[in-house]
Order: structure tokens, then sequence, then C-alpha cells
């Protein structure tokens, strides 16, 4: 990753951006992600009044997290006039009865720039901006996922398709270029340090199909993960929800109980694995793959669940992972309640620099166990909390 200096690159985009847009208007749509933020904040410097923002409000934003944005962008020092467009209804009823990730993330593109184009329409502007940066084009490019904010890459017209052209001042740039960026625009530590967001939100943290019940529930784990794990500061923290339902796999079970009794040392006995039926999306020589997600509970004699230091957990992932090609995810129960109930919750949290690669953060007992009771008390219908103990590769950073 090339050295930046902000003030150069910023200096340099306002006046490419000026002259690339003149006099016309441009809709920008923002999600309060650090990408989303700074591409709002640079284009009101270059083009001022004419810069339309809007949040598309799509049911898949942390809790709260439009008013919240609109509100900050909206005063001193920034004075971005933010419009909050309802489309909650229209996404989720595109999303209904879809499983597949890929199947969500494409359906969540063409409803999302379809929403866009009308409001693009209906403000006057022929130019969307959007802060699709350098790892969205690296892995949409690569095929390792689809990445909702790229389309000429992927051979979609967007002025044939949807009525604009696209700029993107940010496109060069990986993460850690944009924080800096967004630090010497002035926008706060909430902003510029703020965790990666996925565009289409906590659409791509909700495995398999989309419920309203199963979305209300992410948005509470949500907030107890990232408020208890922040203290940990990991490069990206949050939670992600999957149905209960399991298919049986007997040959992967026996296999991951003889692993995990080995690297563990406890008996097999004492060892619960399950094969959700709902997949992960995985990496595999560069390329997405999706795989099979292993839910791992070790007991001790007493029945408490068997605690061991993470770089433990994370050799097992590597050693039932690379045994059983068809596997992408290995969670480790932290907490398991003996009633059957719709959902569980994982737990996700790494360090990584460029996002294209990510080792799984060894966060203390003392932080998980903690979650995994706020969590079960929280969300009722919630049974067991893993942690995800996977890392970049063979496990994308997003469950899809």
């Amino acid at each position: 990753m090339e050295k930046l200096d902000p003030k150069s690159f910023v200096e340099a985009r306002i006046e490419e951006l000026r002259k690339a847009i003149g006099n016309e208007r441009a809709l920008v749509a923002v999600s309060g992600g650090v990408d989303s933020t700074t591409c709002a904040v640079l284009m009101h410097k270059a083009i001022g009044e004419n810069l339309v923002c809007v949040i598309l409000d799509d049911a898949f934003m942390r809790e709260g997290e439009p008013e919240h944005v609109a509100e900050i962008l909206s005063k001193p020092p920034f004075n971005v006039l933010m419009k909050i467009v309802d489309v909650r209804e229209r996404f989720l009823e595109a999303m209904k009865g879809l499983r597949d990730a890929e199947e969500k993330r494409k359906k969540f593109r063409e409803t999302f720039y379809q929403a866009l184009s009308e409001t693009a329409k209906k403000e006057g502007c022929r130019i969307l901006v959007q802060g699709t940066i350098r790892a969205d084009i690296d892995e949409t490019v690569a095929g390792v996922k689809t990445q909702h904010n790229v389309l000429e890459q992927m051979g979609i017209n967007p002025m044939e398709r949807f009525g604009f052209k696209v700029v993107e001042p940010l496109v060069t740039l990986y993460k850690e270029q944009v924080r800096m960026v967004a630090r010497y625009l002035g926008l706060t530590a909430e902003f510029s340090e703020r965790q990666p967001f996925p565009g289409p939100g906590l659409l791509v943290r909700v495995v398999g199909e989309i419920h309203p019940d199963k979305l209300e529930t992410v948005k509470k784990a949500t907030a107890i993960v990232e408020r208890e794990l922040a203290q940990h500061k990991p490069s990206q923290y949050f939670a992600v929800i999957i149905d209960t339902k399991e298919v049986l796999q007997k040959s992967v079970i026996a296999h991951v109980q003889e692993a995990a009794a080995r690297l563990l040392n406890v008996p097999s006995r004492n060892i619960h694995v399950k094969v959700f039926k709902d997949k992960a999306t995985g990496v595999k020589g560069g390329e997405r793959r999706y795989g099979d997600i292993v839910g791992i509970k070790v007991e001790t004699m007493n029945g408490r669940v068997h605690q061991t230091v993470i770089q433990n957990l994370i050799s097992l992932q590597a050693r039932i992972i690379t045994e059983n090609p068809a596997v992408a995810r290995v969670f480790y129960a932290v907490k398991d309640l003996p009633e059957k109930k719709p959902y569980v919750i994982g737990i996700r949290a790494v360090q990584t620099k460029n996002f294209l690669t990510a080792q799984v953060s060894g966060i203390p007992w003392t932080t998980l166990d903690r979650i995994a009771e706020k969590v079960i008390e929280g969300c009722l219908n919630v049974s067991t909390v893993y942690y995800d103990v996977t890392p970049k590769p063979p496990a994308t950073i997003e469950m899809e």
C-alpha cells in the first residue's frame, strides 16, 4: 500500500471533481460508514450546494443509525444537509425467499440502484457519487464476492441501466488511506475510525433467509458486540445470525470430534458438533466458494464450556478445514442453552491491515462470556453464542 499525503490527495481530488462535474447536481448516498461519509464531505467541499445527500433507510442499518448520521452531518462544521429516504418495505419485499448469499447481494444491488435512480430523477441529478474503494474492486474482479457498489467493472453501464454517471473519488484508496483522508477533513473518530460496515449492511450478517424477527435480533446483538469489543480494538468486529437448522453429516461430525479431542485434550463424549443447513462464503485460491459452517461445543466434566487459548481454537479450525474441504467456517461455543431456539449468534473479531487477509483476534474469555450473557438475556430467540475462529482465508471477513 503506497504512502498517502491526505492534504495533496484532497486538493487534487477537489480540483478534479470540480472540472468533471461543473455546475451539474450530483447525488451521494451516505450510510454512515467511513467510505461514504468521507466521500460526502469531500464532495461537499468540491461542489457545495450542488450536492444532494441522501440516506437510503433500507432496513439493514444499525438501530437508530439513519437519524443519528443525518443529525451529525447536518451540523457544523460539515453542514451537509441530509435527506432520509424510507425504502425499508421495498428492500424486505425484494429479499423474500432468498437464501443464497450472492443472490441476496445481487438483488440488493438492483434494488439499491433502482431506488437511487428514482431519487436522482426527483432531485434532478444525472451524476451519482459513491464511496467505492480499492478493496471493493479487487474482491469483485477476483470473484471473491460481488460488492454492491461495483458496476462498470462488472460490465454494467450505469447510464444505460439507471440513468446516471458514476463518480468514485476514493476508488484508488484502501480503507486505512480513507481513514487518513477522513481525519484530514475533520471527521470525528466516530466516523473516521468507525467499524467497517458493508454497503448491504446487516443483510450480509443474516445468513440464509431474512425474516423481520431475525433482523431485529441481529440488530440487538450488533449493539452489544460493538459496545463490548470496542475496548480491544479489533480491525473489525460484529455479530452474525444463523438459523439453528442442521444437516446430518456423520463423517464430518465424527472427524471434528476426533480432531477436537486430540488438540484440546478432552474426551470425545464431551464434544458436540453441529453442521448448519445454511452455508457461509469462503475463499480458496483467491476465489469465492460456499462451505459449511461447523459449530463446536466442548464441555468440561462439570458441564461448563471448556475454555482454552484462542490460538488453540485457530489451530483446530485449520485442521478441520484442511481435512474437510467442504467446511468454510468453524464456530466455537461460548454459551449454550439446553433448550433449542430459532437462532444462534456468532461473534466475529479480526485483525487486518488491508481487509484482503485477516487474523482472528485473541479476545479474552471474560469479554466473550460477558457478551454471550448479554446476548442471551437480550435476544430471547437465541440459544447459542459462538466465537468465529476462522481467519481470512479460508473465510471471508463477512459471512456472506
